[in-house]
């Protein structure tokens, strides 16, 4: 059979072919022409290989994906795939080949390959592999340990419960399952939005395959083949959001040099060797740096090594080498392109960060460099975003800390580079900047995100450099721009952790557990870090926490142990035709570890956990565990619980739930809680009654920081007056609204005030672990999304919460926001290279408690760069009645028709018909 392409009026792919294999090739083929661009960086991503042609923003990425060794490993488990599953291995194959024969076209139409001078590159049978697991390797939140272990050193064991992601912070996925009893037409209806970095190109592909064995339709993620996440095959459909788990460890390693290489203290008390070699990352515009990659018996070494922790301390350029390379790719056999005529900040233009030069990823809030995200939540790579004449797109104001100058990258908070966003964080490091009228109390700059104050990079906490997504997520490595001296270390006013000098340089990632990038604040270690090899090197163990950073620190996480990332699910879904079909698919499942929701039109129902969470020692789950100790191995693999519907109806929001028993920390119950009282409020449903659901913007998280308002007396008359006002308002985020921007002022100021404590002091200074790992130890970030609990605690260290929110009411009162929440809180893409003509992205509604899931940062900024990279509501009983979109389009093309054509229904919450039958459909090409 010929295979053939349509396209539905949204220029979204329908494929049809005479076999699984040759639908998988037209699948990679069409991918590669849409979205040409968003496969080369994902693929530069995964390799660590993103700074050959991003520049040094992407450096702490690619070092970062290089020590944990993410295409070693997915060549790894595509080894295993051939062996255990041929067949799934050759229909991988298959799709790798269509993305090699589209790459070409696909690279011609899509203008960011001129402006890197990037050449299209070779994609391998492992890469989808490596896609998928950068993607997501930093969804499961493991750097949320090494936070942990701070607040306790610093705070005490009692303090980690006040700054979980239980309060507010966590941002996720939706999803609800209504069952045949509680719709109008007797049959299911599955509905949802996965919360994740809003990414131009998406995070998702909305496309139809279709072969003689089977035909679905649903959401792809583009480089990987099939339909992973959403899908529907006409007679079953199927959903997921992030389970919350937690499934991979970090351990403490005793490390020594010797003649022979390194050796690594174990559990039995026998050193042994580990296996080292050094590998050499190309750098556009600068000289290579080569850095020391060290695997233990536990795993992958990701921070430190046989000298200790000094930020990355055996990287070092390597002069004259540049020469030497080969121009296709890099010395440590890493299939790449080589760099092109970039210099500066890779796009030619004068280096980020300087006078003159565009803005560094981080600053716009977007990875710098090759960041990205993982529900993945994300990673990704890209350059610096040059924002061109005129300012910062998004905002419109100057540089972060130059006059005149473009917005930095982290400024904004958004993931900087080529990455992708995790339903998870990204970097850090981008104070504030810019005083002016309405001053930040504590800084005394103006606040971020709000009327009249400038867009710090950082302040918005996404990821970046050359991170990727999990809802996955992003990281990078853009540095945090210099801010003068003076200035407030908690608002980022003052480089954090040294006198007067720079910010020390951002790592995106998203947080895999609260799904917000948090920015990295600063550079001195708690302690200095003794040299490895001695007793007691990696400092005390006890439950109070570390006295000293750890020498060096291990990562373990499944599919390094295993061999396997969970593709044999992948085409049993597509051929799934019961839930008992999608139920069984799901045992394969690997990572990230989702909570599934399924339904037939037999009136089957399916909620169950599925992924692989290690059995191991409760200690491992919360905190660092010493490799040295015995007691801390992997024992097998838990069992994934299932659980059932309450009157026909189950709500899957990240909050605890069946997954409670495998993870630590989880969201808020507001938007499950919320979402099931909406249901609640009819007893019939119909899919056309979701999308009133996905943007349900009550703001249920408010009532900590009201309660507290309205117990305040003695108020100027400007202060009671907006108190009253806010005890008023309806709690709804709508963009129209101004009671909810003051709202936002008041929290935004509270969330400061509290951050400059002495008693937080400690917690603003992490130790100098690598840049992606930085945002989950930013302490504004952490306040901001810990509000409530913070708020609510019967004693918070001495501080004087009543004060604080009373000097944040009359700032707001004194001068309070100009106009409506959509004014501030406004859409900001990450974007691996900016547009040279920047778009004037909407104002929304919705907040990170909100149902209508977009998030900003609280004390940093209003601007949002995740919510719902998608809606869909699949309708099992006419598949053709269901509906989905996504915030952008289905082109990754610029400029093309189907760039951004349906952002206007994604604002307005619309959504798009899905169209099955053929015949209203456009044949493009046979191939």
């Amino acid at each position: 059979m010929t295979v053939e392409i349509y396209r539905d009026a949204w220029g979204i792919p329908h494929l049809r072919a005479g076999s699984a294999a040759e639908l998988a090739h037209a699948q990679g083929l069409v991918t590669a022409r849409d979205r040409a661009w968003q496969l080369e960086t994902e693929r530069h991503r995964a390799q660590g290989t993103s700074a050959s042609f991003l520049g040094a923003s992407a450096l702490a990425w690619d070092r970062f994906a290089r020590r944990a060794r993410l295409d070693d490993t997915a060549r790894r488990c595509f080894a295993d795939l051939e062996e255990r599953d041929p067949e799934t291995a050759h229909w991988v194959r298959a799709y790798v080949d269509g993305v090699n024969a589209g790459l070409g076209e696909g690279a011609d139409a899509a203008p960011e390959f001129a402006r890197t001078g990037l050449a299209p590159g070779s994609w391998k049978p492992w890469t989808p592999l490596g896609v998928w697991l950068a993607t997501h390797i930093l969804f499961a939140g493991f750097p949320a340990k090494l936070w942990r272990e701070q607040v306790t050193a610093h705070l005490g064991a009692d303090a980690v419960g006040l700054f979980a992601t239980d309060g507010p912070g966590t941002s996720g996925s939706n999803g609800w399952l209504v069952s045949g009893e509680r719709t109008v037409t007797g049959r299911a209806v599955i509905a949802g939005d996965p919360h994740r970095w809003i990414e131009d190109p998406g995070v998702y592909q909305q496309i139809h395959l279709s072969c003689p064995e089977f035909d679905v339709v649903g959401l792809a993620v583009p480089g990987v083949p099939g339909i992973a996440h959403f899908g529907h095959t006409g007679t079953v459909a199927w959903a997921i959001t992030n389970a919350m788990a937690d499934y991979q460890d970090l351990y403490r390693e005793r490390l020594r040099r010797t003649g022979a290489g390194v050796e690594a203290l174990g559990p039995d008390g026998v050193w042994r060797r580990a296996s080292r070699h050094t590998e050499v990352i190309e750098v556009a515009g600068e000289e290579p740096v080569e850095v020391e990659v060290i695997e233990t018996d536990r795993g992958p070494v990701v921070i430190g090594g046989p000298e200790g922790i000094d930020g990355d301390p055996v990287d070092a350029p390597v002069p004259g080498l540049a020469d030497a390379l080969p121009a296709s790719g890099d010395p440590a056999g890493v299939v790449g392109s080589g760099p092109g005529p970039v210099t500066g900040d890779a796009a030619g233009a004068t280096p980020a960060g300087t006078a003159g030069g565009p803005v560094p990823g981080d600053a716009v809030g977007l990875p710098d460099g090759a960041g990205g995200p993982a529900d993945p939540m994300c990673s990704g790579s890209g350059p610096a975003d040059p924002v061109g004449p005129g300012g910062d797109p998004v905002s419109g104001a100057t540089p972060v800390g130059t006059a005149g100058g473009p917005v930095s990258g982290d400024a904004v908070g958004l993931p900087g580079g080529a990455g992708g966003p995790a339903d998870p964080m990204c970097s850090g490091g981008g104070p504030a900047d810019a005083a002016g009228p309405g001053g930040d109390p504590v800084s005394g700059a103006t606040p971020v995100g709000t009327a009249g104050g400038p867009v710090s990079g950082d302040a918005v906490g996404l990821p970046g450099g050359a991170g990727g997504p999990a809802d996955p997520m992003r990281s990078g490595g853009g540095p945090a721009d210099p801010v003068g001296p003076g200035g407030d270390p908690v608002s980022g006013a003052t480089p954090a952790g040294t006198a007067g000098g720079p910010a020390d340089p951002v790592g995106p990632a998203g947080d895999p557990v609260s799904g917000v990038g948090l920015p990295g604040t600063g550079g001195g270690p708690v302690g200095a870090a003794r040299p490895g090899g001695s007793a007691d090197a990696a400092g005390s163990d006890g439950a109070d926490g570390p006295v000293d950073p750890p020498s060096a620190v291990s990562l373990r996480y499944p599919p390094r142990v295993s061999g396997d990332l969970g593709f044999g699910a992948l085409l049993p879904l597509l051929r799934a035709r019961r839930v008992a079909d999608v139920d069984k698919a799901f045992d394969r499942w690997a990572e990230p570890v989702n909570v599934v929701q399924a339904a037939d039109t037999d009136g089957g129902v399916l909620h169950r956990v599925a992924g692989r969470v290690p059995l191991r020692a409760e200690a491992n789950r919360v905190r660092l565990v010493p490799a040295w100790e015995p007691g801390h191995e992997w024992q097998g693999w838990h069992e994934t619980p299932r659980a059932g519907l309450s009157d026909g109806v189950a709500v899957m929001a990240n909050q605890r739930g069946p997954a409670e028993p495998l993870g630590v920390e989880f969201a808020p119950p507001h938007r499950a809680d919320r979402i099931a009282e909406l249901l609640a409020g009819r007893r019939r449903w119909s899919a056309a009654d979701m999308p009133a659901i996905h943007t349900d913007t009550h703001l249920a998280s408010a009532s900590a920081l009201l309660d507290h308002l309205r117990a305040l007396d003695g108020l100027t008359p400007e202060a009671s007056a907006l108190r009253d006002r806010l005890l008023a308002w309806d709690r709804r985020m709508d963009a129209g609204s101004a009671d909810a921007a003051h709202y936002a002022a008041v929290r935004g100021a509270v969330v400061r005030h509290l951050a400059a404590h002495p008693a937080f002091a400690a917690l603003a200074t992490p130790p100098p672990y690598p840049e992606v790992l930085r945002p989950w130890l930013a302490l504004l970030p952490r306040v901001g999304f810990a509000l409530e609990h913070l708020l609510r605690a019967e004693d918070l260290y001495g501080v004087d919460r009543p004060a604080a929110v009373r000097a944040a009411v009359e700032e707001v009162a004194a001068q309070p926001p100009a106009g409506v929440w959509g004014d501030t809180h406004r859409l900001a893409p990450w974007r691996a290279l900016e547009p040279e003509t920047p778009y004037d992205e909407p104002g929304l509604s919705g907040d990170h408690d909100c149902v209508l899931c977009t998030s900003a940062v609280p004390g940093l900024t209003d601007l949002s760069a995740r919510g719902p990279a998608a809606r869909y509501v699949w309708d099992l009983a006419r598949r053709e009645d269901s509906r989905w979109v996504v915030p952008l389009g289905a082109s990754g093309v610029p400029g093309s028709p189907h760039h951004r054509d349906q952002l206007p229904l994604w604002v307005r919450g619309e959504l798009v018909p899905v169209v099955t039958d053929w015949t209203q459909l456009k044949k493009e090409t046979d191939v």
